[in-house]
């Protein structure tokens, strides 16, 4: 199948600015909502969580754009991401013991900020797909 539509990469930093972006304003109106309320630990640890995902999506754009770059081996390239995705995961599984319960946020934090990503990754396709 021949399509005359361009490759786009699905990492850019244009999706990782604007997850970013997005992410920040999340932060402040968890911050905004739970401190009042008293959980200001779980805001605090649902921040940490985002500036993880936020920390590995900037991880991802480097590393890709080396690869495009240098063509390295594939076995390193995925060496290089099974070591990124075991680091966060060790570290956030650490905030989560060392911080019981509170510490429960930084994956909330994870998984929103990887929502996030997913939906900005998202939007260019949908542009393109209601201009056709």
């Amino acid at each position: 199948m021949v399509t005359d539509t361009p490759y786009a990469r699905p990492v850019t930093r244009t999706t990782l600015r604007r997850s970013a972006l997005v992410a920040g304003v999340l932060a402040l109106v968890a911050a905004a909502v739970l401190v009042p309320l008293g959980y200001g630990d779980y805001a605090l640890f649902g921040c940490l969580g985002l500036a993880l995902g936020l920390l590995n999506s900037a991880l991802v754009v480097i590393a890709v754009e080396r690869f495009s770059e240098k063509k390295p081996s594939k076995v390193r390239f995925s060496g290089s991401v099974l070591v990124r995705l075991a680091a966060i995961t060790v570290l956030a599984f650490g905030l989560v013991l060392l911080f019981r319960p509170a510490g429960v946020a930084v994956f909330a934090g994870l998984a929103v900020f990887q929502f996030l990503v997913i939906v900005s990754s998202m939007l260019p396709l949908i542009k393109e797909i209601r201009q056709r």
